[in-house]
């Protein structure tokens, strides 16, 4: 598997990345080793609505415009999230060609999430696979510290999510209201309490990936020209952000 440890300058490019490397997997349809492991960390603040998010019912638009906190919209599913400094993101893209048991989304979530536990290592408290595709440190009540969600095409699938280890948790309730659902684990929970930073460094976490996934070799040709041109038609457009 490829690895691209790569953090670009803003939240828009970050997540037309992400959709650059599917699409480069999806048009190989197997007939190349276009795997990817892709780790990275935002700058500065962002809200990164899921593609079915809506904008008002998930966010607070006037607390993000007053915070100058960008609102982007990503191309999986899933709630709104917040990322930023002290949140460590990665992106899996497979080929269903070398990966064809991932057909099955309920498969797909077990067998990643049990990936990225793998990679975050022994812990206490123990993590355990919470809610539909949340990671979160086992406690009464457990405290998530990992959102995931996917984007299944014919031929391969996006899998990405965030890993919580020294973020400001009060941003998440500055940034987002009540999710409109949520796992019953949450038990009602606000943004603060609901979530956590796991005892980790970036550092760890990142080599923890590495070597769960077995991503040993360097992507330097990633698609610059797409991402450029995702972010100019679609990204960065007002029209995709406030879509619903």
């Amino acid at each position: 598997m490829r690895l691209l440890l790569l953090t670009l300058p803003t939240a828009a490019e970050n997540v037309a990345l992400d959709d650059a490397l599917l699409q480069v997997c999806e048009a190989a349809a197997g007939d190349e080793d276009t795997d990817v492991l892709r780790v990275w960390e935002a700058l500065t603040p962002a809200v990164v609505l899921g593609r079915s998010s809506r904008l008002e019912r998930e966010v607070d638009v006037d607390a993000c415009r007053a915070w100058q906190i960008p609102v982007v919209r990503r191309p999986s599913g899933g709630a709104a999230v917040v990322v930023g400094p002290g949140c460590l993101m990665y992106s899996i893209i497979l080929s269903y060609s070398r990966w064809p048991q991932l057909r099955s989304i309920d498969f797909a979530h077990r067998f990643i999430l049990g990936k990225i536990r793998q990679a975050v290592g022994p812990s206490q408290p123990p993590v355990v696979l919470a809610g539909t595709s949340d990671l979160a440190m086992d406690g009464d009540p457990p405290r998530k510290f990992s959102g995931n969600s996917l984007r299944c095409r014919p031929h391969s699938l996006l899998y990405h999510g965030t890993l919580l280890y020294d973020f400001p948790l009060p941003l998440l309730g500055t940034c987002l209201r009540s999710p409109p659902r949520e796992p019953e684990y949450r038990g009602g929970r606000r943004h603060d309490e609901f979530v956590g930073n796991l005892p980790r460094t970036a550092a760890q976490l990142q080599q923890g990936l590495v070597e769960a996934w077995g991503a040993s070799d360097p992507l330097l040709d990633w698609p610059r020209g797409l991402t450029t041109q995702l972010v100019a038609d679609k990204y960065s457009a007002e029209a995709w952000t406030a879509i619903l």
